[in-house]
């Protein structure tokens, strides 16, 4: 009797572990996958994460909003959220299921609610209203967002190129001196790769080292710039190899020298545009401080006489996260006009999103949003990875995009360029 109440107590025991198991492992199941959402490709990180009422995607108001630049206030009394981009306004009331749209009624599937304290608001409504593209991808869970055209500077890169990959005709949409359209209503500035300098601070318009060179028949180039309405920027480039540049920047008499001459040669453009690359490779300490204290020296020099000329000055320069480390962000940003942030170049291809944003946001930083542009490198993209890279400089609202280079943006790209960009 006793062996037999024994196994009846276990299998009671039992009996009651599953029962009380098995509903967590049902739960556990039956809780809905993570919904990603990607705007412009990159993903928004949502305090609360979104949630699917009467198959309606609700997210967070401010994240969302925030996201694509759109000013929004929350009235708590009458429980009202009011969204305005300067062109359409909307308000929208928890558990309403009417919303106004530029004061017109608007019917929505599912009304606002509030969850964990946050207001959450129906995410395809309030993109759409405000001239996003929005796709549900049901496979992965992933809602993708196009934001709308964005006014924003596009530079193009000019520099010599040959018949295949030519400056000239990528841009006209016709050989070189004919012109046409071509992309002429994308492009905003030319940054005219033309110039280089030596350890003694010389200007040369031919390149010992590279194939940076002033092609013949430049005034052309320049006089239909000017007919085009396109700003230009003489671009003086150089690299560090061979200790070239720390020798220049260590030289008070040379770089007086390159002082006087850009000066002289930016009275034919409307800035100057300052690419000296490598410096300070992995350099670290005192090294790398007497690097970033040598070059912004220098411009803290060329700066002035250009200013006083009504000259702009552009710095094209390594990003805060690439191997040289010579660049003092902070100075430089209060020196210079602005800074393309050289976000490209990290190894694989297309460049890696989360590397370019992490550029951006470590220059961000230092430098008002403002002064700086994103520079794209066009061999290393696609026509699809372009978009992400455009998207990052409209989701930190920089002041544009430039293109390395000109001759080498595929149509694919110069599409997707025109989808998301309007010329400034």
């Amino acid at each position: 009797m006793k062996r037999s109440a024994f196994f009846a107590v276990t299998t009671l025991l039992f009996a009651i572990v599953i029962s009380l198991s098995a509903p967590t492992y049902q739960r556990a199941a039956a809780s809905p996958p993570v919904v990603t959402v990607l705007l412009d490709g990159l993903p928004i990180r949502f305090d609360v994460p979104p949630q699917i009422i009467t198959g309606r995607t609700l997210v967070p108001f401010r994240l969302i909003a925030e996201a694509i630049n759109i000013n929004v206030s929350w009235d708590g009394d009458t429980r009202t959220i009011s969204a305005s981009d300067g062109k359409t306004r909307v308000m929208l009331q928890i558990d309403n299921k009417t919303a106004q749209v530029n004061d017109l009624p608007s019917p929505l599937d599912a009304p606002p609610v509030i969850i964990n304290g946050r207001t959450l608001v129906p995410l395809r409504f309030f993109s759409e209203a405000f001239g996003c593209l929005v796709n549900w991808d049901s496979e992965t869970r992933t809602i993708r967002i196009v934001s709308p055209p964005s006014s924003m500077n596009v530079i193009g890169f000019y520099a010599l190129g040959d018949a295949r990959t030519s400056s000239w005709t990528n841009l006209f949409g016709a050989p070189f001196p004919a012109t046409g359209s071509g992309n002429t209503d994308t492009v905003r500035e030319l940054a005219l790769g033309w110039y280089t300098i030596d350890a003694q601070g010389n200007l040369l318009t031919r390149s010992p080292r590279t194939a940076w060179q002033r092609p013949s028949g430049w005034e052309i180039v320049l006089a239909t710039a000017k007919k085009f309405g396109f700003r230009t920027e003489m671009v003086v480039h150089e690299n560090d190899r061979g200790g070239l540049l720390t020798a220049f920047l260590n030289d008070e008499q040379a770089m007086s020298r390159a002082v006087a001459a850009i000066a002289q040669e930016a009275a034919l453009y409307h800035g100057v545009n300052l690419n000296l690359e490598e410096l300070g490779l992995y350099a670290a300490g005192e090294t790398r401080q007497q690097i970033r204290d040598s070059f912004t020296r220098f411009i803290a020099m060329l700066a002035p006489p250009l200013r006083e000329a009504g000259r702009t000055l552009t710095l094209t320069i390594h990003p805060p996260n690439s191997s040289f480390l010579g660049y003092d962000y902070a100075a430089l940003g209060q020196l210079a006009d602005r800074i393309i942030v050289m976000a490209h170049d990290y190894g694989p291809k297309p460049e890696p999103l989360n590397r370019v944003v992490q550029a951006v946001e470590m220059a961000l930083a230092a430098v008002p949003r403002e002064k700086l542009v994103l520079a794209i490198s066009a061999p290393s993209e696609t026509g699809e990875s372009i978009l992400e890279k455009i998207g990052v400089a409209k989701r930190y609202r920089l002041q544009g995009i430039s293109l390395w280079r000109l001759g080498l943006v595929t149509a694919d790209m110069w599409t997707a360029i025109g989808q998301t960009i309007t010329r400034r």
